[in-house]
């Protein structure tokens, strides 16, 4: 079949069709510039037949139009595409029975034992799996404890503090997501223990739930006080004073084992009487409070950015000891385990806080030496004890 030669002259670029039968059908400009008198105007045209050298009658040239975009190609062809190799049968392309024998000749006695032993717990794990998802003694415990205690509330909030905790290692935390890792770490330590050896939750779970984010925000109020925000100021890193990484994750994981202990060595929570017998435990709430308090805020007045000491303090708390903040923090823990009825597991917390507050006073004592030299140790002969008054 002989080519078509088609010519249009519109506002646009003109195109050429190249037609043959069973071959390909291409689309292209022809001409990269389209120059005319004017876009209205007629002009005058010559047929030939290469559409690639058309061409206008001489004529004065007065407007031009580029061409802004990349030549538009489009084929077509009736010629078959090389074989593309489907994904699915990928890996099994080159597989052969030579394949499998030298695979299988192989194997040693060893790998041997390792597959089979695999293979076999593999098989234990899903008779075991399907036979507890058929039992209803398991989804009738399953659905009580679901229903006294909202499981999926707890982990939800734990996977999001992870989360905004992540944030906050690098920086990006909100107000908002801080006080979401705060909320989940104390849900988890107050009343998730609580609650999965009970079934339910009643009493001193709540109130402690609610203690915890007072007494750890102390140090965030005065932020607001002095600053009006909430957030920390740069200072200098020498006084971020910290045990090694380790040591600081033993200290958190004991913490959070001594709560568990009290609420399974505690009785049930409706078993712990009510009335008179809690004054003491009140007391010691208010006096834990107000220690941190004061602690806090003699330490912001005789700082710099609230972290950075410009003197010795030696008024309110640190008069009786030279760690107010970390002996409110033990004495704090130690009210939660004695309003449960635990006195063993109070016994463990405040061991695990001893042990790691001890390597931090250290620390920092050494700092205030260098420091501030004279003054810090006269102060330190004045106030022997560290965190319990008389004692220690």
């Amino acid at each position: 079949m002989e080519t078509a030669s088609v010519l249009l002259q519109s506002r646009t670029i003109p195109f050429g069709f190249n037609l043959k039968c069973n071959q390909i059908v291409s689309c292209r400009h022809f001409n990269k510039q389209f120059q005319s008198k004017g876009f209205y105007s007629h002009q005058s045209l010559k047929l030939i037949q290469n559409p690639s050298s058309f061409c206008l009658l001489p004529s004065p040239l007065h407007k031009t139009r580029t061409q802004f975009f990349s030549p538009l190609k489009c084929s077509f062809s009736d010629i078959p595409s090389s074989d593309s190799p489907n994904p699915l049968l990928k890996p099994f392309k080159n597989l052969s029975f030579d394949s499998v024998k030298s695979s299988l000749s192989e194997l040693t006695p060893i790998k041997i034992v390792k597959w089979a032993t695999t293979v076999s717990l593999g098989i234990a794990a899903t008779k075991w799996t399907v036979k507890l998802a058929f039992s209803p003694f398991f989804w009738m415990y399953f659905s009580w404890s679901w229903l006294f205690w909202p499981w999926f509330v707890a982990i939800a909030l734990a996977v999001y503090g992870l989360y905004c905790f992540r944030k906050h290692s690098i920086g990006e935390a909100s107000i908002v997501e801080q006080l979401a890792i705060v909320t989940s770490v104390f849900a988890w330590l107050t009343l998730v223990p609580p609650a999965y050896f009970n079934g339910y939750l009643e009493g001193w779970p709540f109130v402690f739930f609610f203690v915890y984010h007072y007494f750890f925000f102390f140090n965030v109020s005065v932020r607001k006080r002095l600053y009006g925000d909430y957030y920390a100021r740069p200072h200098d890193p020498k006084w971020d004073v910290n045990p090694p990484k380790w040591y600081r994750l033993l200290f958190c994981v004991g913490v959070m084992v001594g709560h568990w202990l009290a609420a399974f060595e505690a009785p049930e929570l409706h078993r712990i009487p009510g009335g008179w017998s809690n004054v003491g435990v009140w007391i010691l709430i208010v006096v834990t409070l107000l220690m941190q308090y004061n602690s806090t805020l003699y330490l912001a007045k005789y700082s710099e950015k609230v972290v950075v000491p410009t003197a010795v303090v030696q008024f309110g708390p640190y008069r009786w000891v030279r760690h107010p903040v970390y002996a409110s923090t033990m004495l704090l823990f130690a009210t939660y385990c004695l309003a449960l009825r635990a006195p063993l597991s109070l016994m463990f917390v405040v061991a695990v806080c001893l042990m790691y507050y001890e390597q931090k006073a250290k620390l920092e004592e050494v700092l205030m030496v260098e420091t501030f030299g004279e003054s810090y140790l006269e102060y330190a002969s004045k106030v022997r004890c560290k965190f319990i008054p008389f004692v220690y």
